[in-house]
């Protein structure tokens, strides 16, 4: 019995061993399965990782980087067909840039404003190759193996660089980002303004209008006394100038007084003048009718003649007046 008993229990603990390793062996076919599984999506997900890592993006906060090595940039905008086109190409071109040692980026005109008035685009899509800060405008095709050809052969030095004036780190295209800025910046408010705050489309054109009018005159008082800093007129800064400025009032007074003077004088010799002729009429009239002197014995003086002569011609020219 005992014999019995040892033979069971020794069956009944292999059996138990039995389904155990039966329980078991599935168990670690299921784990082998799940690692083969993670390591076949690990292995596909990790090209795709890398694609999104070669293309890169060009913003107004980082875009003196591409002034450094050799680039291509696209300019497109979310809304062009011909970017949304050109796009799924784009990324294939970027897969070689790596391995070519070229920067594949692109800009979104949409959200960089400052780069679209730095670059000056005026078509969409737009490709630069930059080598060394030497920018120049991509004409070719726009396939992979055109994109490949222009780098790995270079092509572009077949292309004449943009002028160092229009360079988009020169101070003229710095003037340009910082207008398209301010373009998008009024825009936006205006926006807030008619869509947040409900003020109609006129009455935010008046308020940008009176705020332009204000502006204008601040910035040109400004510059004006910015002038006068800088530049102060001779005239005044002279220490002289008010001795001068007394003197030649002086000098215009005299002239002034010497004018009344001669007036004066002119004046004098035209009485005489009239008093001579005056004399002249009243000896004439005093002579008799055949040219001789009338005598004296009438007991007329000379003075009291002229008088007469005189009055007898007022006389004849109020006459005169009168009738007409």
């Amino acid at each position: 019995m005992a014999c019995m008993s040892a033979s069971r229990s020794s069956s009944s603990g292999k059996t138990t061993t039995t389904m155990i390793s039966s329980l078991l062996k599935p168990t670690q076919q299921h784990r082998s399965l799940t690692y083969c599984l993670f390591l076949v999506i690990y292995l596909t997900w990790l090209p795709v990782s890398a694609k999104q890592g070669s293309l890169k993006e060009v913003t107004d906060g980082n875009w003196e980087e591409i002034l450094a090595g050799e680039w291509m940039i696209e300019f497109y905008a979310p809304w062009c067909p011909a970017c949304q086109q050109l796009q799924s190409v784009w990324k294939e071109f970027a897969d070689w840039g790596e391995d070519m040692g070229v920067n594949i980026a692109k800009v979104d005109v949409t959200e960089q404003p400052g780069l679209s008035g730095r670059f000056i685009i005026t078509s969409l899509p737009t490709i630069y190759h930059c080598k060394d800060g030497v920018f120049r405008k991509y004409q070719g095709a726009r396939t992979k193996d055109d994109f490949l050809s222009f780098v790995d052969e270079q092509k572009w030095k077949a292309v004449e660089p943009i002028s160092s004036w229009f360079g988009p780190s020169s101070f003229l295209m710095n003037s340009m980002s910082a207008l398209f800025k301010l373009s998008m910046f009024i825009r936006r408010c205006h926006n807030y303004m008619t869509d947040k705050l409900g003020i109609p489309v006129w009455g935010s054109y008046v308020i940008f209008g009176l705020a332009t009018l204000f502006s204008g005159l601040a910035l040109g008082l400004l510059l004006v006394f910015i002038a006068d800093y800088v530049f102060p007129s001779r005239r005044f800064s002279s220490h002289d100038y008010y001795q001068k400025k007394q003197s030649m009032e002086q000098a215009r007074l005299i002239q002034r007084q010497e004018d009344e003077h001669e007036a004066d004088g002119e004046e004098d010799d035209d009485e005489e003048e009239e008093e001579e002729d005056q004399d002249d009429v009243w000896r004439r009239r005093r002579g008799s009718p055949e040219g001789r002197p009338e005598p004296k014995a009438q007991g007329f003086p000379d003075e009291a003649l002229r008088k007469r002569v005189v009055a007898n011609r007022e006389a004849e020219e109020e006459e005169e007046e009168e009738d007409t």
